[in-house]
């Protein structure tokens, strides 16, 4: 069984975006960039909800091939190109490069590709990983918590219908007040 973690920059309030999808908030150090790097490195497969997707993927299929890139972030967009992803909407018509979408049932979806065998998976996007999170697929969480409240926008939990216990796992401080902590799902 695949591991599946859910894993973003999250405002101290909680929220993945500001109102109208800012993330200007989640300004990164070099080693927060690195460890988000090494993460995306470490990755078997990429589980996307449109709104992520769109973000992604209007920014790093092609940054290592702009002027002024940064070795961090070549290295980064490599690393993005190479995992393979999976983009759940039934908005959108097509992807492309290392990714294939899906438009029916996430959560039927995102059960068969954790039976498979395969590196471990994250899931991005509030959304899609509200699904995953409802319906008891998600292995572990990485809250990357920005010293920042933004007061509304996108939640990183949303309402749940049963609780779910978890053990931490990591803490970890970065420049700028930032701090990781993952939780691991207690089965």
């Amino acid at each position: 069984m695949r591991r599946l973690t859910y894993g973003m920059n999250v405002s101290l309030d909680g929220y993945t975006a500001a109102p109208g999808g800012d993330l200007g908030w989640g300004v990164s150090s070099d080693e927060l960039f690195q460890w988000w790097s090494d993460r995306v490195a470490a990755t078997g497969t990429a589980l996307y909800g449109r709104r992520l997707w769109e973000a992604m993927d209007s920014h790093w299929p092609t940054t290592d091939q702009q002027p002024g890139a940064t070795p961090a972030q070549v290295e980064y967009a490599r690393r993005w190109r190479d995992v393979p992803k999976v983009v759940f909407s039934s908005t959108i018509g097509t992807v492309y490069g290392n990714a294939r979408l899906v438009t029916g049932d996430a959560v039927a979806e995102i059960t068969r590709l954790r039976a498979e065998d395969g590196g471990p998976m994250d899931v991005g996007g509030a959304t899609l990983a509200a699904a995953a999170v409802r319906a008891g697929l998600v292995d572990e969480y990485a809250l990357v918590t920005h010293p920042v409240l933004v007061g509304r926008g996108t939640p990183f939990f949303t309402a749940l219908d049963h609780r779910v216990d978890l053990t931490l796992v990591e803490t970890r401080t970065f420049p700028g007040g930032v701090l990781l902590t993952r939780y691991e799902t207690r089965r």
